[in-house]
């Protein structure tokens, strides 16, 4: 799952990438106004950590910004500001929740996995596509009740994949989501290749499958 932290204030925003990457989350941030508008316009991201006073301008005009180009991003507003008036504007804004400041990180982490639990998985604990069951909490894949072995990056792209069912994944959309603001230090695609090889292997035994797009990307069969 990706994660894209805006915070001004450099020690909280350390804090939580290391938090939530040690629960293998994709964490990209941004430390003001202007570079968490370019993040939200060029990526999509399953939640957001908006911090509202940004030094060059209001964290709710994000929110105005996420619901002008119908974007799906789950939103935590995590703010110092802890009055009534900010949580209902932020939550009338299309908010999914509010934490304010200071927090414990065990906290930050449960809301983070509450918010997308409902975007993506309609409040399920476990997503059943076909004859495989993911379970986000463990990070775990079974076909028919035996457990596969997938490395990191295979599991992201699968759950990638299956959050987007019903869509053509680009391959630059998987690479961005899965890798991250590390996709910069990429000079081809073939490190996905060689994960979509790997997984398609594992899957062997699976109901669905992985369809390459030529030229384009990938998109799960769900007949296979």
């Amino acid at each position: 799952m990706k994660i894209l932290i805006i915070e001004d204030e450099p020690q909280m925003l350390e804090n939580m990438r290391e938090t939530l990457e040690k629960e293998h989350y994709t964490v990209e941030s941004a430390s003001d106004f202007k570079a968490g508008l370019n993040k939200i316009g060029a990526y999509d991201y399953d939640c957001i950590l908006l911090d509202i006073g940004l030094p060059d301008g209001n964290g709710l005009e994000l929110l105005i910004e996420l619901k002008r180009q119908d974007k799906a991003d789950g939103v935590i507003i995590v703010s110092a500001k802890n009055s009534l008036d900010d949580r209902i504007e932020g939550l009338n804004l299309g908010a999914d929740d509010y934490l304010s400041k200071p927090f414990h990180m065990a906290e930050l982490h449960a809301r983070v996995k509450a918010v997308i639990r409902r975007r993506n998985f309609e409040g399920s604990n476990f997503i059943e596509i076909g004859n495989v069951i993911i379970d986000p909490e463990s990070r775990s894949v079974s076909i028919e009740g035996q457990t596969i072995n997938l490395n990191r990056k295979e599991y992201d792209i699968l759950t990638y994949l299956v959050s987007n069912k019903t869509r053509l994944v680009t391959k630059t959309a998987l690479a961005e989501h899965v890798w991250g603001d590390y996709i910069d230090q990429a000079d081809s695609f073939d490190f996905i290749y060689s994960q979509i090889k790997n997984l398609r292997k594992k899957l062997e035994k699976a109901s669905i499958s992985i369809e390459a797009v030529y030229g384009v990307g990938y998109k799960l069969d769900l007949n296979a």
